[in-house]
């Protein structure tokens, strides 16, 4: 059981190791998919850390080995490297050191071809081209450098080459001098108020005549009576 406390150490080691170059490593910042500036990613070279004699090392310390090739694996977002070495994990220790000594290289390069191909994605016309270019030649160190340096270099040239906005300006309205308002209806004046209130205009015209000759003919109505009145009287006086 004492052997555990070692190997325990070995593997928190591991885990710190990846940390310490890109801790180290200053990168200057670049331009995302939208042209805003933010910190670059940096991926790791997975190469370097199975570069080493893997025949002489111990079942454990190839086992911490593979936990810090995971480590790296996940901080670069590599899933398909993760898969596999879960994947071996669960294997027997000859398994894992033939892991390491053949395929990783392989299965890095499958991760970092999806990395690329992803950076196409809605991009412009320069870092589409560096893509290509980067995916028909296909190596290792060709990949690796698109996705660390050249699609930073290729977004800079689309961002530098989109045309800056202008505020739009609404135009404002002006009245034509040809244009004439129209006149304003006046309210019209009742002539029917009674009694001459309220503003109103007297009687005149027609309405007058009517009104003279209705006068006339009462006035001629009340003397006829007044007549035939008084002879009676005076008949029966006789």
């Amino acid at each position: 059981m004492r052997w555990k406390i070692p190997a325990g150490a070995l593997i928190a080691l591991a885990f710190l190791v990846p940390a310490a170059p890109a801790a180290a490593q200053f990168e200057s910042p670049g331009l995302d998919a939208a042209c805003q500036t933010v910190e670059r990613k940096v991926y790791q070279d997975v190469r370097k850390l199975v570069a080493v004699d893997l025949d002489t090392p111990t079942d454990q310390e190839i086992r911490v080995l593979t936990a810090q090739l995971l480590h790296t694996a996940n901080v670069d977002k590599l899933t398909v490297l993760q898969g596999v070495i879960d994947k071996q994990l669960k294997g027997t220790p000859e398994e894992l050191r033939a892991f390491l000594k053949k395929d990783v290289p392989n299965v890095w390069m499958v991760d970092l071809r999806i990395k690329v191909g992803q950076s196409m994605t809605g991009a412009g016309v320069n870092v589409k081209n560096a893509a290509q270019v980067t995916l028909d030649n296909g190596s290792l160190d060709a990949l690796l450098a698109y996705l660390n340096d050249g699609v930073y270099t290729a977004r800079e040239l689309d961002c530098a080459s989109q045309p800056t906005p202008t505020p739009s300006v609404t135009p404002s309205v002006t009245p034509s001098a040809t244009t004439t308002d129209a006149p304003t209806a006046a309210p019209s004046t009742s002539l029917a108020a009674a009694g001459g209130e309220g503003g109103g205009l007297p009687l005149t015209g027609a309405n007058t005549a009517t009104v003279v000759s209705v006068g006339g003919a009462l006035l001629l109505l009340g003397g006829t009576g007044f007549l035939i009145g008084r002879r009676r009287r005076s008949r029966f006086v006789a």
